[in-house]
This record gives structure tokens, C-alpha cells and sequence, in this order.
């Protein structure tokens, strides 16, 4: 049985970028006397991956899950992860004299920067990406104006007609780019005049590319990423809707093969979140088992 691992699987730059922050800061605390150590925090977990952030948490580096648990603060390092932050979370933090690490992604600011200035300048800004999600959130934070967050294809159909209304849009860093191209054409079905910068990450594509081709060529598909990651989803969605026979795993524990399908090329790849260590455990086991 032939095996194949998509090439941009795994760690996105970004994700490896704040990753790697947090055992920095983590490692330049513990070389200091212990009285003299400053707590450190993420706000929000660093990355969609539990064994990381049990990691972390046991050498001390804790996960703030609100604002409030933020304004309860009165010393430490806070680490701000990839996805971002609103304006209002970078304010608190000085409030509190809070020291800032910033690992946003350089992508994700683009857009906050992007939304910033056109909803600013009084321009109508549509962000296609799902409201519940943290980069989404932060990107809203940086609206000052008519700055709306549209989750797919369904919440653009349900606008009223355009009638020649200008629009600026934008995209989530992980959105899918045939799903993007298809709200557009929407949009100007529906009589709306368009701006648009398509902000879905160069990684991104080139991920969603590479997992379409291979899902073309194979018999089944494994996706491997965190139940929370939105690229991973994304990921699955595209290889489910070409490859019947894909599986969205966290771990090599989660991998079901059915002995009576006959199988002869499994293709795998894995979300922007997904350590090195899990994707070549799943790979090794694959490759040895079946």
C-alpha cells in the first residue's frame, strides 16, 4: 500500500511562530532565580493541540479563557497567540502593566489593519469567517463602523439586494478559497459593487490545493488536527467532498481503517496546528500496520 504525506502538512508559519514564542519566554523565566520569575499566560490556548497545551500548563504557563480572567490580573507575561486580538484586549493589557508578548500572525494583523482603515475611512466592511472563532473576533475588534462577519455562502444570500450598495471584503486567514471565490460571485449577483483583497493566507492555499490534489489520487484520507481548528475542518471538508473514505483524527488512536475496503493508496495530511510528533506517529503507523 502506497503512502503519501501532503508536503504542507503540519505547522503553519504563524502557528510555529507563537509556539515557539511561548517556550521562549517560558525558558528565559526559568533561568531566573525563582522569587524573581514573572507568571506567564496566553490568552487563549497557544495552539488547537492538547498534548501542547497540557505541556505548558505543567511547566507553568496557564490559559486565560476570558476578559475577565485577564482584568483579575496584576502581574505576569501574556502571550497573545496567532489568532489575534481586538483593540480593546491590547488597551487592557497596558491598563494592567501587563508585559506583552505579540505573536499574532503577521497575516491576521494585515487584515485588522485592513478592517481598521476602510471601516475608518466609512467604507461597509464584510469579513467572510465564522463569528464564533477567534480571529474573526479579533478582526471585529478593530472595526470602527459598519464591520459585519458573515459565516458562509447561506448568510449572503440572506442579505438584501446590493442595489449598486459598495462593499470592502475580506477573509478569514484559513476560509475556503473556492467557497470565497463563489461568495463573491454572489455578492455582485445580488447588485452589490465590490472591493475586495482576498487575505486567505499563502499557506492556507497552498495546503487546500495540495490536500485536493491528493485526495483525488487516493483511496482514502486521513486529516489529522484538533476538533477545534477551523483549517482543519476545512481540510476535511475538501478531501470528504472528493475522497468518500477520509477521516478527521487528533491521534493515531482515533484511526479506523475497515479491513474489507480495498485500499491501495492512503493519502494524509494535517491542520496548521498539528505537531510533527502526531503526524509522524500516524504516518509510521500507517505504513506498518496496513
Amino acid at each position: 500500500m502506497a503512502v503519501v504525506l501532503a508536503k504542507s502538512a503540519g505547522f503553519c508559519f504563524g502557528v510555529e511562530r507563537a509556539v515557539d514564542a511561548v517556550y521562549r519566554v517560558l525558558e528565559e523565566e526559568e533561568k531566573k532565580n525563582p522569587k524573581d520569575r514573572l507568571p506567564i499566560y496566553t490568552y487563549g490556548a497557544i495552539v488547537h493541540n492538547e498534548k501542547i497545551v497540557e505541556n505548558l500548563e505543567s511547566r507553568g504557563v496557564h490559559v486565560l479563557k476570558s476578559k475577565e480572567e485577564l482584568k483579575a490580573l496584576e502581574q505576569g507575561i501574556v502571550v497573545i497567540r496567532a489568532h489575534g486580538v481586538g483593540k480593546d484586549i491590547y488597551e487592557l493589557l497596558e491598563k494592567r502593566g501587563l508585559k506583552i508578548v505579540d505573536s499574532s500572525c503577521p497575516f491576521v494583523r494585515k487584515i485588522q489593519k485592513l478592517v481598521a482603515e476602510h471601516s475608518k475611512a466609512g467604507e461597509s466592511v464584510i469579513v467572510m469567517g465564522d463569528p464564533e472563532h477567534p480571529e474573526i473576533q479579533g478582526i471585529l475588534g478593530w472595526g470602527d463602523g459598519d464591520v459585519t462577519a458573515l459565516k458562509g455562502i447561506e448568510e449572503v444570500l440572506c442579505l438584501p439586494d446590493g442595489n449598486g450598495k459598495k462593499i470592502f471584503v475580506v477573509a478569514q486567514t484559513t476560509f475556503h478559497i473556492d467557497k470565497f471565490k463563489t461568495v463573491l460571485e454572489t455578492f455582485k449577483k445580488k447588485g452589490y459593487h465590490t472591493s475586495v483583497i482576498n487575505t486567505i493566507c499563502n499557506a492556507t492555499f497552498e495546503r487546500q490545493s495540495e490536500a485536493k490534489e491528493l485526495a483525488g489520487k487516493s483511496d482514502a484520507m486521513v486529516v489529522i488536527g484538533g476538533s477545534s481548528s477551523s483549517n482543519t475542518k476545512k481540510l476535511y471538508e475538501i478531501c470528504k467532498a472528493i475522497c468518500p473514505n477520509t477521516q478527521l483524527i487528533q491521534t493515531v488512536k482515533d484511526l479506523k481503517f475497515n479491513s474489507d475496503e480495498a485500499i491501495r493508496n492512503v493519502g494524509i495530511t494535517a491542520g496548521a496546528s498539528t505537531p510533527k510528533e502526531i503526524i509522524e506517529e500516524v504516518l509510521t503507523y500507517v505504513r506498518n500496520e496496513f
